[in-house]
């Protein structure tokens, strides 16, 4: 799985833009959690390129401002971990802590 790294608020309008063209997934990951780490191993274990969504890594503890603008951009009330689908710019998708899985992202997109 290779992930592309959000560590700037600006790369939120690129998200959005992009997420016209295929689907978008952020993972906001919290590197001290160990629900966090289980979450996204599993993500990444069960990860299949085919799907067509583009994977973007949020560390939460580096990039806290960002967390809350995504919050504010995709009106989803922040919880970590958290995954967001983003189609057309806008949230279609959420799921946190042990409701997170790929099956679940699968049915979404």
């Amino acid at each position: 799985m290779n992930w592309n790294k959000l560590t700037s608020e600006a790369q939120l309008d690129t998200i959005k833009a992009e997420s016209a063209k295929h689907p978008i997934l952020i993972f906001k990951h919290s590197t001290s959690c160990s629900i966090s780490h289980m979450a996204l191993s599993r993500m990444e274990r069960n990860w299949n390129d085919q799907l067509g969504v583009k994977p973007y890594y949020l560390d939460l503890l580096a990039n806290k401002p960002i967390s809350r603008k995504i919050e504010n951009e995709f009106g989803v009330e922040h919880e970590s971990p958290q995954v967001l689908l983003i189609r057309n710019g806008e949230c279609v998708y959420d799921a946190s802590h042990m409701a997170i899985s790929f099956a679940g992202l699968q049915q979404a997109v």
